[in-house]
């Protein structure tokens, strides 16, 4: 059992930056691929970025190319994803996920993940 904790949300403006984490207790995500998704209020869950399991390897949907940096630190069991230029259409709950089969690379599709956060609230206002 992986148990998987987001943190580093909050309000913010348009324009500014934000460093999400998520951190893994019980369990290991080192031998497996992570992706930060995000769901919105009234939409579906998207996908927001993917690292492969050494974090050699990084993807990004269109709409965060260039503004987002997924990493990871194998070593604190940590997956993290740095948010700048942030604009209100960002708004949503981020949550961590890991690729269910190990050494294998980042998925699009939710359906590939096994564990998930709870999810970190971000919000871009003026």
């Amino acid at each position: 059992q992986v148990q998987l904790a987001e943190s580093g949300g909050g309000l913010v403006q348009p324009g500014d930056f934000l460093r999400l984490s998520c951190a893994a207790s019980s369990g290991t995500i080192n031998q497996n691929a992570m992706a930060w998704f995000r769901q919105a209020p009234g939409k579906e869950r998207e996908y927001v970025a993917g690292t492969s399991w050494g974090g050699m390897t990084q993807d990004y949907a269109w709409s965060v190319k260039g503004r987002f940096t997924i990493s990871r630190d194998n070593a604190k069991n940590t997956v993290y994803l740095e948010m700048s230029n942030l604009k209100p259409e960002d708004t949503a709950v981020y949550l961590c996920a890991r690729v269910r089969t190990p050494y294998t690379d980042f998925r699009r599709d939710s359906d590939e993940y096994d564990y998930w956060g709870q999810g970190t609230q971000v919000t871009v206002s003026s």
